[in-house]
């Protein structure tokens, strides 16, 4: 079994948390995909879609999506659950790690991709190229984050974590999320979202946050 990764992409830093906080360790094969690696065709017989994360299996079986990877860890090792306990729990942690992705994941990828020089042909991950950049998903994403906080600090007024009272998969989209957003200059206000911040603070500390 080995994770094929890129340090400094979000989407397998979901992962390596999701894999630190339960304790798990594979072997992982960095893809470098600012030197355009994911291209290659070794690469993509084991992703045709191009992107990281992918875990490859003893049997070589492929299963690319960093929830897919993360469900799977899941199985084998139940503990600590992060994706819930039981139906409702399952059901609420799916909700918050969805609007996660759709309220704040989202947003920030369409703006970091139609933002940043690096990206001025790639505006959609896994495109080798001819894909332009559109100037306005900038400013929408960055709005859009503006309003993920806000919602993600409401829900902090009474909860420890995103989902209740125990850490999830869905702190840890939010988390890397919040600090995916960076890269386009956005941070958490200085004022308003005191819980989110304490949050954010409490999660940073974890040793999962350094994976």
């Amino acid at each position: 079994m080995k994770l094929y990764d890129f340090a400094l992409a979000p989407n397998p830093r979901r992962v390596r948390m999701f894999l630190a906080e339960k304790s798990v360790e594979i072997p992982v094969v960095q893809v470098n995909t600012r030197e355009r690696e994911q291209f290659q065709a070794s690469f993509m017989e084991k992703n045709p879609l191009c992107t990281v994360p992918v875990l490859e299996l003893d049997d070589g079986t492929c299963i690319s999506e960093s929830v897919a990877i993360c469900r799977y860890f899941e199985e084998l090792h139940p503990e600590p659950p992060l994706m819930g306990t039981d139906a409702k729990d399952k059901a609420i942690v799916e909700m918050w790690n969805r609007r996660c992705e759709f309220n704040g994941y989202v947003p920030a990828a369409e703006a970091v991709r139609n933002g940043l020089p690096m990206f001025a042909d790639r505006g959609i991950a896994g495109m080798p190229g001819g894909v332009p950049q559109i100037p306005a998903l900038v400013e929408r994403g960055k709005q859009s984050l503006g309003r993920f906080f806000e919602m993600l600090d409401r829900q902090l007024a009474d909860n420890a974590f995103i989902a209740g009272q125990a850490l999830t998969i869905a702190d840890i989209t939010a988390f890397v999320t919040i600090e995916f957003a960076k890269r386009i200059e956005v941070a958490l206000p200085e004022s308003g979202t005191e819980n989110l911040v304490r949050w954010h603070g409490e999660i940073a500390a974890r040793p999962s946050a350094a994976a």
